[in-house]
């Protein structure tokens, strides 16, 4: 069991007196490149964290949700209980709507729910942009599922991009975040060792081998420490910016556009529009061309397009932060052969990627940037591509 699923089963046993029914649990993820893409039909590159959250289940029958979290400083906060038939967008409010949003989006999506007792312990940093509210909401749709005679390793499972789409419903309608298909599918279909291709449009995905650490390399994660929240509103504002640039062009989605006919698009929008449409697509055929590189197994040739990504993101999207473009420059500075922003910005999390050798030292430049600017000191941590989400136990 991973390190959350063994704190989770032992808060369950102080709390229900009784071993739960099962464990699940469910990755963070990094997003090597390809960044405010899925919303727009476009192409997306991540890789799941060894961070996981677990959630242990127990059936009951009576058609209540009860809800409690471990936390690290080994107390249980209990957010009550809940009749799930009952349950409408925004009631429960904090940590607890993204567990009580996936009961829902279940019930919405016609899966009956018995009812449940669960408890949550989470190693997934919060508002790092890892995807901390992806991995309970996976985790906890996949332990309502086993309560519900529906469990993803069972005949009656659901299609994995069902429970993708049901809970990114939950993110979007009950939590009020509006965010697109990435994150809980990575959670839910990343492999070990590799990086998944999805496109969002078709759905298809592959699975490319990841090996940093045979080509000399390590993917840095620096968490800035500077919080951010999808469900504020320059999330939202840029999404309908896309949206309605798309309307104006009469496509369904910005992924309709190529690179060549850009220029072209650009000439037809407001002024206003045309930064998102030209990240939108130069960011598809960044993600396009990582995709190519990584298939020629030239890893140290993507640098340059996470760092193009970056630039992208800080200058059309203007999603990026003080803290996040510190990261980055220092990290370059120190030699690192790419770098960029990664998940929905204002804040959260950068990537570097740096030779093993070399990571020491970029890990020092990018402390000592923070400290020069005043920053708190950021975390960082070496992500090595991990398994999806599944039972524990």
């Amino acid at each position: 069991m991973s390190g959350a699923a063994e704190r989770a089963t032992r808060a369950f046993v102080a709390e229900h007196g009784a071993e739960p029914d099962s464990v699940w649990s469910a990755p963070g993820r990094v997003n090597l490149i390809g960044e405010h893409t899925d919303y727009n039909d476009g192409y997306v590159f991540p890789f799941a964290l060894p961070h996981r959250t677990a959630v242990t289940v127990r059936r009951r029958d009576d058609g209540l949700l009860s809800l409690a979290t471990h936390g690290s400083d080994n107390t249980l906060q209990r957010a009550g209980t809940f009749r799930i038939a009952d349950l409408e967008a925004g009631e429960p409010s904090g940590w607890a709507s993204y567990p009580a949003g996936a009961a829902w989006a279940l019930r919405e999506s016609g899966i009956p729910l018995p009812g449940a007792d669960l408890v949550i312990s989470g190693e997934v940093p919060t508002g790092a942009g890892l995807s901390s509210s992806a991995a309970l909401e996976c985790a906890t749709a996949l332990a309502l599922l086993d309560a519900a005679g529906r469990a993803l390793d069972g005949p009656n499972a659901p299609d994995v991009m069902d429970i993708a789409r049901w809970t990114r419903r939950a993110e979007n309608e009950f939590v009020g975040a509006p965010t697109g298909l990435l994150d809980q599918t990575a959670s839910l279909r990343c492999e070990r060792a590799h990086a998944l291709f999805f496109d969002v449009r078709s759905g298809e995905t592959e699975q490319i081998p990841f090996d940093a650490a045979g080509s000399g390399l390590e993917v840095l994660v620096v968490d800035t420490r500077a919080n951010h929240s999808h469900s504020e509103s320059g999330y939202g504002d840029r999404r309908k910016g896309c949206e309605r640039a798309a309307e104006l062009l009469g496509l369904s989605a910005l992924r309709d556009i190529s690179a060549a006919e850009l220029d072209d698009a650009l000439r037809r929008l407001p002024e206003e529009l045309r930064p998102l449409v030209r990240h939108v697509v130069t960011e598809n055929d960044r993600v396009l061309e990582t995709l190519r590189r990584l298939r020629r197994d030239e890893l140290t040739e993507v640098g340059e397009l996470l760092t193009a990504s970056h630039t992208s993101l800080r200058d059309d999207y203007r999603v990026s932060c003080a803290e996040l473009d510190v990261a980055v420059e220092a990290a370059l500075e120190s030699g690192a052969s790419g770098a960029r922003m990664t998940g929905g910005g204002f804040g959260g999390s950068a990537i570097a990627l740096v030779s093993t050798e070399l990571r020491p030292r970029t890990e020092q430049a990018v402390t000592d940037a923070f400290e020069r600017h005043g920053f708190p000191a950021p975390r960082l941590f070496t992500a090595v591509p991990s398994v999806g989400a599944a039972r524990d136990r």
